[in-house]
């Protein structure tokens, strides 16, 4: 199994986490050419360079907004200012989440890769929401909805993706201390919405005065990350470093990226399971006293908030009432709050949870052509053979609509279009 794992001895911002992965080995034509599906050419350009920060060279990765598309309604917030990790000052159009999720929408991302940016972004969401007592739909992203965070956030699922990652891993995360001035006043470091992001994660506060977490880079990795702690036992591939903007003189502003293959048990495992190995927790809890709207509700919700799978199971309770289990499989690191999730959204007063491993197909995607467009199609190899590949269901469905036909008929003509 390809790991990816982040090493965040000085942090993780966005923009540290792009340079990374280019520094390791994602081709910077091939960032452009998926962001360029965002249709937002005309609002920024990328470029990378190389830097260097106590002796190890890394690779920075800048955004630049075009002036025509800056936002200016509002003040420099710290998020994006003090830390040191971005280089400019405007950020472009501020956007609600709906207008986030309607661009990914729009574009033609794979599918995968729109789904995970969707998560990382509604995180983000839900914690500055709670910071300002208001709801995902209404609350103002600010500078985490501007071209930079859109791009950062955007081309690192993207990153990830190109290299073929089946996991993510990271160490604790290294908090900077002091206050920092932004559009709402002074706030504390890591800001409020920093904080609501890392709850239930290991953290460690440095005497570093500066921000070193950003809400970007916090909603990346706690979306992204299985598991928090030390380096998993594999074999190192290769390994990339992402600069930060500023020079700190207690360390180098760095994040470091390793990627290799996850040895030890996971390989023996393999030795009796010729595929893939992981492992999950599952959560369960049986309700027999809530409406089945609040259940689709509640089945939406886990999904958003990092589970792998929810599915729901008719069952009988004491006294012979109808219930329903419901089963939720999520890594480790989203466990307690997609607990909290159940506790506070369902009329349960408990759940169960236990952890599993997992045998899984290898699993590849390609590009399918169909009269109406192109669509995702999930290759699962088994000992290096082709299993089998099924089309990815939003695709076909975003094909259905647009073109106004049956959803089995774009499905059909994409399963007897695979190569």
């Amino acid at each position: 199994m390809k790991i990816a794992y982040f090493d965040c001895f000085s942090g993780i911002s966005g923009d540290m986490t792009l340079g990374a992965l280019v520094d390791a080995g994602v081709p910077p034509d091939a960032l452009t050419t998926a962001l360029a599906t965002l249709k937002l050419d005309a609002e920024f350009s990328l470029h990378f360079e190389k830097a260097v920060k106590h002796g190890i060279t890394g690779t920075r990765a800048i955004v630049q907004v075009h002036p025509a598309h800056a936002d200016h309604t509002h003040t420099p917030h710290a998020y994006d200012h003090t830390h040191g990790h971005h280089h400019h000052h405007d950020h472009g159009p501020s956007r609600h989440l709906s207008d986030i999720f309607k661009l990914l929408d729009d574009s033609d991302l794979d599918a995968e890769v729109r789904d995970t940016a969707k998560r990382v972004f509604d995180r983000l969401a839900e914690a500055e929401a709670k910071v300002h007592n208001t709801t995902k739909a209404n609350v103002h992203l600010h500078e985490v909805s501007g071209i930079d965070s859109i791009v950062d956030i955007v081309g690192s699922v993207i990153g990830l993706a190109h290299l073929e990652v089946d996991a993510v891993y990271a160490s604790p995360l290294s908090l900077g201390r002091g206050f920092v001035r932004c559009a709402h006043g002074l706030m504390p470091v890591p800001v409020p919405g920093t904080m609501e992001l890392l709850q239930g994660i290991p953290i460690q506060q440095t005497d570093i005065p500066k921000e070193l977490v950003t809400p970007t880079g916090a909603a990346l990795i706690t979306t992204l990350s299985q598991e928090f702690g030390v380096m998993p036992q594999m074999r190192l591939d290769r390994v990339g470093y992402g600069a930060g903007t500023r020079d700190l003189e207690q360390r180098p502003n760095l994040l470091r990226l390793c990627l290799g293959e996850k040895t030890s048990d996971s390989e023996s495992q393999t030795t009796h399971h010729p595929a893939e190995t992981d492992s999950v927790d599952i959560i369960e809890t049986n309700v027999d006293d809530m409406s089945p709207e609040i259940t689709g509700y509640v089945t939406t919700q886990l999904f958003a908030n990092g589970a792998l799978d929810v599915f729901l199971t008719p069952t009988f309770m004491k006294k012979g009432r109808p219930a329903t289990q419901i089963t939720v499989l999520c890594p480790t690191a989203r466990r307690d709050k997609l607990v909290e999730l159940l506790l506070t959204e369902t009329t349960t007063f408990g759940v169960r949870f236990s952890s599993a491993d997992r045998i899984k197909l290898r699993r590849e995607f390609i590009r399918v052509e169909t009269q109406w467009g192109s669509v995702q199609a999930k290759c699962g190899y088994l000992n290096g053979t082709l299993i089998k590949t099924v089309p990815e269901y939003e695709d076909c469905k975003r094909l259905a609509e647009e073109n106004n036909v049956p959803l089995q008929q774009v499905y059909t003509e994409a399963l007897s279009n695979l190569p």
